[in-house]
């Protein structure tokens, strides 16, 4: 390993180190406040994860679906006599890719249902 990336690595273990102990620190409110302040974060936490739910998705299926189609037409390119054999798995995966893509989307619904008041 080289020195730099050793030195960044470290850096980066200290620099993670020195902020979570903001994590732990207490908070000298009463109870009921705790409560309603931990009810917001769930919520908030919900409400951005289900933002990163719809993100990963789309961007995911996006990508898998056109490496997907693209290999499949770089078959048929390469062997026109053959695009019958290679069309119909291709529709089958990209179907299939496109579920993934959904049960993302329903995964968000769900948080963004938790995230309500």
């Amino acid at each position: 390993m080289s020195l730099k990336k050793t030195v960044a690595s470290t850096g980066a273990a200290l620099a993670t180190l020195a902020t979570t102990s903001y994590a732990f620190a207490q908070d000298t409110a009463g109870e009921a406040l705790k409560a309603a302040s931990n009810a917001n974060d769930v919520k908030q936490w919900a409400a951005l994860a289900a933002g990163i739910a719809i993100g990963a998705a789309a961007l995911g299926g996006t990508l898998a679906q056109g490496r997907a189609t693209a290999a499949a037409l770089d078959g048929i390119a390469r062997n026109p006599g053959a695009a019958p054999r290679i069309q119909t798995p291709m529709i089958l995966g990209l179907a299939l890719i496109e579920s993934l893509v959904l049960l993302g989307f329903v995964i968000a619904f769900f948080l963004q249902g938790m995230a309500k008041p």
